[in-house]
């Protein structure tokens, strides 16, 4: 099989290839401001979540000064919205990288499924970098955040399509099923701190994908 990791890289690990590159070259590199600011609060936003991360955080984790934020984001949300659609870039971009390396839809998505274990060790630790978010904006006190759907609407429309192209008629009900068979496992992979869940939930949906006929 096509090497998944590198197929999934850009959904799980552009943050820390963004960190060796500053590391490397220094923390301005030739990364722009805006750039780092929206790296730095994906990073915190997937590790503490949006409530708990101030602009002043991700100014700091940044190296940016906080009188600078406000040059290009006015308010947290303003930022949060930048993350959820940096967050929606990566899914489409591996999406992409999935159909010009796979041909059919089949492989396609047991290679979507193989890489939910890429990264066990962090799932089972922080959740699902899309699903922790998108739950997140939906119990927001003023109501669920128009934000909150985006990320979990590409995932189930591209799932979607590669059933459809099978010739499934149930397209949509069965890609409701995966895409909630990974966050359950996520949600369970993070409460009980077992990371291997991942891994035997990722055998089982590969397994279930076979058996599915035109």
């Amino acid at each position: 099989m096509t090497n998944i990791h590198s197929v999934l890289t850009d959904v799980y690990t552009v943050s820390e290839m963004t960190d060796s590159t500053q590391s490397e070259r220094g923390p301005v590199a030739r990364v722009g401001k805006r750039e780092r600011l929206v790296s730095a609060a994906r990073e915190l936003v997937y590790r503490q979540g949006v409530a708990r991360t101030t602009l002043a955080d991700i100014a700091q984790e940044a190296d940016v000064p906080l009188g600078n934020v406000y040059y290009y984001f006015k308010t947290k949300d303003d930022i949060v919205g930048a993350v959820v659609e940096d967050r929606g870039a990566q899914l489409e971009s591996t999406f992409a990288e999935l159909e010009r390396r796979h041909r059919s839809p089949k492989p396609r998505l047991k290679a979507l499924v193989a890489g939910f274990a890429d990264r066990a060790d962090a799932t089972a630790q922080f959740g699902c970098p899309y699903g922790t978010l998108s739950s997140e904006l939906a119990k927001r006190d003023d109501g669920s955040d128009p934000l909150a759907a985006p990320l979990m609407q590409i995932q189930l429309d591209w799932v979607e399509q590669q059933l459809r192209d099978m010739g499934r008629r149930d397209a949509r009900d069965l890609a409701i099923d995966l895409i909630a068979a990974y966050e359950g496992s996520t949600i369970l992979a993070s409460a009980l701190g077992q990371p291997e869940l991942m891994a035997s939930q990722t055998r089982r949906l590969q397994r279930w994908i076979d058996t599915l006929q035109p």
